[in-house]
């Protein structure tokens, strides 16, 4: 296999802790091991008598009994826990893809979700949203697409980077095409649970398509990166034991403190949501105000669901606006090209509290190079 350089993870291994304030983050606000315990009565005792041991390579059977509730028609033996959602994207791919097969990619994507099919050996052909409509995606445009050769179509709802989710009925027409043309679609869902009103809320494909992966993680959604605690759900039972079997020459098992303290975050997840969920909509009622006395800057607009938002920078060069705005305020945010050539957007993050000393030096740039 031979991978390209992750684009993304480079740039913020350079930049992301030596900035002053991270406004490209894609994750919720963290908290310290000591807040999360003391959300549930005994954790602290529970997390001092955990056994350092291996565990069970699947992942701990209350753990998936957990996640498996987060799913309509998934059992606790649909789940694979993985070492964050990298691992589990990483397995899939080696899985379910060789060199000569078609891979069809939601797009703007997550590097991983493409290069590593690339680097196996597979062909991949970019599913682009459209930036004029919202960022929605044609169907017609999968269907002329999709051949004998492609094996996995990859999808990401609610959308990163642009926000961008579906109707109800898009997923069962990816469904049916599914079973119609023979690929596996393979959901990143790790955002899925932020949307901003619940009737937005999908199913999960995997709860619509007994074929498919759908991928989440602890990093998104509870703000709990640092746990590395991700998963794969699937009633694929034939790829579901493949995916356990190479498990095996990745990280065979997971960290039992990761583990434990996952279980007591989704045993109160509503807890963690609805406080996540609140700093977002605060948030972005003051980039709603931020960009209306920014006019010009960006192309802002309110997305349905998530962290982040991938608005157009009106500018000459998003890259050389990026650059400088760390340089001079401190500012971090991730420019689009390192999506793909051609994005002349910003990712911008609105999940995490600091967001208004963020936009105060943000504001005192663009007032000085106005």
């Amino acid at each position: 296999m031979n991978l390209e350089p992750f684009r993304l993870e480079r740039f913020f291994a350079n930049q992301e802790f030596s900035a002053s304030y991270n406004l490209g983050a894609s994750d919720c606000e963290s908290m310290s091991i000591g807040e999360l315990i003391a959300l549930e009565e005994g954790s602290e005792q529970g997390l001092s008598n955990i056994w350092l041991g291996y565990t069970e390579t699947r992942g701990d059977r209350g753990l998936r009994s957990k996640i498996a509730q987060l799913y309509g028609k998934l059992l606790p033996e649909n789940i694979l826990v993985h070492a964050g959602a990298e691992e589990a994207i990483f397995n899939f791919i080696n899985v379910a893809v060789k060199p000569g097969d078609h891979v069809i990619v939601h797009s703007p994507y997550y590097q991983s979700l493409g290069t590593i099919a690339r680097g196996i050996g597979a062909k991949v052909t970019e599913w682009k949203g459209d930036a004029n409509r919202n960022w929605e995606l044609d169907m017609q445009f999968l269907r002329d697409k999709v051949t004998t050769r492609t094996t996995v179509v990859v999808v990401n709802f609610p959308h990163n980077p642009t926000g961008f989710l579906p109707s109800l009925d898009f997923l069962h027409e990816l469904s049916s095409l599914s079973d119609e043309r023979g690929f596996v679609i393979l959901s990143d869902e790790v955002y899925r649970g932020l949307e901003y009103d619940p009737a937005d809320r999908l199913p999960s494909v995997s709860d619509i398509n007994e074929r498919s992966v759908s991928i989440s993680v602890m990093s998104k959604i509870y703000g709990l990166a640092g746990l590395r605690i991700g998963w794969t759900a699937t009633r694929n039972r034939n790829l579901y034991e493949k995916l356990a079997e190479f498990k095996d020459y990745t990280s065979i098992c997971n960290s039992a403190p990761s583990e434990y303290l996952s279980g007591i975050a989704l045993r109160n997840a509503h807890t963690i949501v609805d406080r996540n969920l609140q700093i977002i909509r605060d948030n972005l009622d003051r980039l709603d105000d931020f960009f209306r006395s920014f006019d010009g800057v960006l192309d802002w607009y309110r997305p349905k669901a998530g962290t982040i938002a991938f608005p157009r920078y009106l500018g000459d060069s998003v890259e050389v606006f990026c650059d400088e705005l760390v340089r001079e305020a401190g500012v971090l945010l991730v420019p689009g090209t390192l999506y793909g050539a051609g994005y002349g957007c910003v990712r911008i993050g609105f999940g995490r509290r600091n967001l208004p000393e963020a936009l105060r030096e943000f504001g005192r740039y663009l007032t000085d190079h106005r």
